[in-house]
Order: structure tokens, then C-alpha cells, then sequence
């Protein structure tokens, strides 16, 4: 099999998408299917299920990519190490974060990224909620991944490596905790904790509203100025807070409940760097994150991708 086939091959079993397969490898549509309908023909058997609505591995499609997946991993990962010797991809990069769940997820990113550049020591660590763009301005970190919105001129938005449904964070005696859901109405009668420090007002706005959509004031309680702070002052029943769903995985404890939003929008979380500040490792490390985020099915995948994979969260 030619280097080509192998690759639209494995793409295809991962996207189930002709045309998304072909975005990927940057070829035509027809030449997917010239190349499936080619190897199908040199293996005398076929390797996809397909009709108008899907596409589908057959039994011999999944073990022909079982197969070859990890032989094309390690040959990927080998002229990746020689094009960063060739390039001089070495050093060390600094990776922020602002969640535990996306700080576990880079993890994984890296370990992919040290055996592809194994001449690059990375090194990750979490940016305090007070402060979410003060470690980047003063060089602290090269590249952190954090929650859009994104106004910040010195500052370019990247990829968006996870993607969360909104939850309310509460205490159990909370009224709300009742219920099986929550609406953003509801939250006119909480208290809303919010944050404090060196925060945009346009991210606090987006993320701690003062009135829902209807009008009606949100009252604002105590500001936080670390992620650990929520956690005991909605325990000693100080107020609720907006959280990532991945939050119930991480933080779960006796005491505190997290019930689903039926209007708000989603938590994205994106990758920012210091605009003028692109090396070549950061870029490599991007490309390795996205990689890793299509191999788990997406930004809302990625996260759950983890549990699935049997890697414990912190």
C-alpha cells in the first residue's frame, strides 16, 4: 500500500465521511473513493459499508485499520522527529490552563507530543481564574488554552480544543437542586458567584450575567479569585455558579449538585497565544492537540475521551 492509501484509508475509517475524509488529506472526493474502490479490488473484499446517508467499516475494514493504525502512528511520529531535528524544534514550551479537565487533556496531548518532538520539554501548569491572561503578557506561558470570549488585541484565539455543556454548580439544599434542570431565569432568584481580579468585563458579562434574558436583575454574591473558592462557599451555601459538565466528573463531593442548563449556551475552551509570538513548537503542539481532538470525535468528545480510554482524572 502506497503512503497515500494508507492514509485516506485510516482517515475515512475515523471521519465515516467522504467528503470530510478529503478535506483532511486535501485530495478530491473522487480520489477517496478511486482509492477505496482500488484497494477493495487488490484485497478482494470489501472494506466499507456504504449508502446515501452513511458510511460504515465492515468486519474486514476493522481489522485491516486495528492493523495498521498503530504501524502508521509510529511512522507519522518518525518523520515527525526527523522534521523537528531538521527544523529545530526543541526547547522547552510552557502550556496554561484554567480547568482540571483541560489540564488533563493536554497531558494526554503531551505525551503524544514529547515522542513526536522528544527534543521539547514540556511543561503545563494552571492559570489562576483571577488572572486568566496575566501568565501570557508576562511570558510566564507561551500558550494556554481558556474560555472565549476573546477581546484582547496583544492576544490571537486559536482552535477550540474542548467543548462542555453549561451546568449550575449548587448546593444540595439548594431549591434549584430539586429540579432536574435549570434555566438562566432561574437565576434571578440565586445568588450568583462571580469572579474578581484582573478579569475583562466583557468575559464577566458573557459568563456571569446581571439579568437574565427576560430582564430580570441576577443578584451577584461573593467574587472568587480561585476555582477552589466555588467549591466551599457553594458548600457553606453562599451562592451558585455556572461550570463546565465535566465539572461533576472532577469535583464531585458530598454536598454539591450539578444540574444541566435547558438555554444557555455551551463552555468552549480555545487555545490563545501572544499574537506576534507563534513559534514553531507552539504550532507543533496546536497540531498535535487537534490531531488528538479528532481521534476523540471532537471538541465535545475530548474530555469524555479520557474516561472511555480508562485515564483516571485528577
Amino acid at each position: 500500500m502506497e503512503r497515500q492509501e494508507i492514509e485516506i484509508f485510516l482517515t475515512l475509517a475515523e471521519e465515516l465521511h467522504f467528503g470530510r475524509t478529503a478535506e483532511r488529506v486535501g485530495v478530491s472526493q473522487s480520489r477517496v473513493s478511486q482509492t477505496v474502490a482500488r484497494l477493495e479490488r487488490r484485497i478482494g473484499a470489501r472494506l466499507f459499508d456504504r449508502t446515501s446517508r452513511q458510511v460504515a467499516l465492515t468486519p474486514i475494514g476493522e481489522q485491516l485499520r486495528d492493523d495498521l493504525a498503530p504501524a502508521w502512528r509510529g511512522l507519522e511520529e518518525a518523520v515527525a522527529r526527523a522534521m523537528a531535528a531538521g527544523r529545530g524544534i526543541t526547547g522547552s514550551l510552557r502550556v496554561g490552563f484554567s480547568g482540571a479537565f483541560t489540564g488533563h487533556f493536554l497531558h494526554s496531548v503531551a505525551e503524544v507530543f514529547t515522542r513526536r518532538y522528544p527534543g521539547v520539554d514540556v511543561r503545563i501548569r494552571q492559570v489562576q481564574i483571577s488572572d486568566p491572561y496575566g501568565p501570557l503578557r508576562a511570558g510566564d506561558v507561551e500558550l494556554q488554552v481558556t474560555e472565549p470570549p476573546l477581546a484582547e488585541p496583544d492576544l490571537t484565539l486559536g482552535p477550540v480544543l474542548v467543548s462542555q455543556p453549561r451546568v449550575l454548580l449548587m448546593s444540595s439544599a439548594h431549591p434549584l437542586a430539586r429540579h432536574g434542570s435549570v434555566s438562566v431565569e432561574d437565576l434571578a432568584e440565586s445568588t450568583l458567584l462571580t469572579v474578581a481580579g484582573n478579569v475583562p468585563a466583557h468575559w464577566l458579562d458573557h459568563h456571569f450575567p446581571r439579568r437574565t434574558p427576560s430582564g430580570r436583575p441576577i443578584p451577584h454574591g461573593q467574587a472568587m479569585t480561585h476555582w477552589e473558592d466555588a467549591l466551599s462557599l457553594v458548600l457553606a451555601g453562599k451562592g451558585v455558579t455556572p461550570v463546565a459538565a465535566a465539572g461533576a466528573h472532577y469535583y464531585s463531593r458530598p454536598g454539591l449538585v450539578f444540574r444541566p442548563f435547558t438555554d444557555a449556551p455551551g463552555i468552549d475552551y480555545a487555545f490563545v497565544w501572544p499574537t506576534g509570538h507563534e513559534t514553531a513548537r507552539l504550532r507543533a503542539f496546536v497540531r498535535t492537540a487537534m490531531d488528538r481532538v479528532r481521534e476523540a470525535g471532537g471538541p465535545e468528545r475530548a474530555v469524555e475521551s479520557l474516561w472511555t480510554d480508562g485515564i483516571t482524572g485528577a
